[in-house]
This record gives C-alpha cells, sequence and structure tokens, in this order.
C-alpha cells in the first residue's frame, strides 16, 4: 500500500514539473486563432465603431475586458483600445509564465 501511494504520489509530481513547460510554449496556431476571436469580439462590441470600449460596450459581449476594465484602462481615459486588451493580456500570461 505504502509502494502504491509512494507510485502515485511521484507521478503527481512529474505531471506538475510538466505543466510550466506547457504553459511557457504556446502554440502560435491557437495563439492567431485566440487573437482573431478577440479582434472579432471586439469589432462586434465597438458599437460607435471608433476603435475603442467604453466600459459599457464591453459589459454584454466582453465580459472579461469589462472585468478587468480598470487594470486594462491604465490611464483612466474611459475607453480601452485593442492594443490595450492584448498588452494586458500578454503582461497577464508573462506573470502566470513566472508563477506569479
Amino acid at each position: 500500500m505504502r509502494l502504491l501511494l509512494l507510485r502515485y504520489a511521484l507521478l503527481a509530481l512529474l505531471a506538475g514539473a510538466m505543466l510550466p513547460a506547457r504553459a511557457q510554449a504556446p502554440d502560435p496556431a491557437r495563439q492567431d486563432q485566440m487573437r482573431t476571436e478577440l479582434r472579432k469580439r471586439f469589432g462586434a462590441a465597438d458599437a460607435n465603431v471608433d476603435g475603442r470600449l467604453t466600459r459599457d460596450e464591453a459589459k454584454g459581449r466582453m465580459p472579461w475586458v469589462y472585468r478587468n476594465f480598470e487594470a486594462i484602462d491604465s490611464a483612466h481615459t474611459g475607453a480601452v483600445t485593442m492594443e490595450q486588451i492584448e498588452a494586458y493580456a500578454a503582461s497577464r500570461r508573462g506573470r502566470r509564465a513566472a508563477g506569479g
């Protein structure tokens, strides 16, 4: 029984050690697909087609942007651009990859 538990613990440790390696090497095709989807959703949410989303525009169609609006809108202009959203998402990915 003790050997079986030790074996499971070792497998869990090995599986956990492999996860960060996968997280650090994202699939470029998947990233492109996600970026395309994000841009499509941004365009659909941008009701007045000014290239910026207000909190109200983000609320119904981009819930992640809505929830993180204050952090994305670091200049406190009341609107965010696609570039700001992508930069914020990249910084979040970087922090996750670094373990933070």
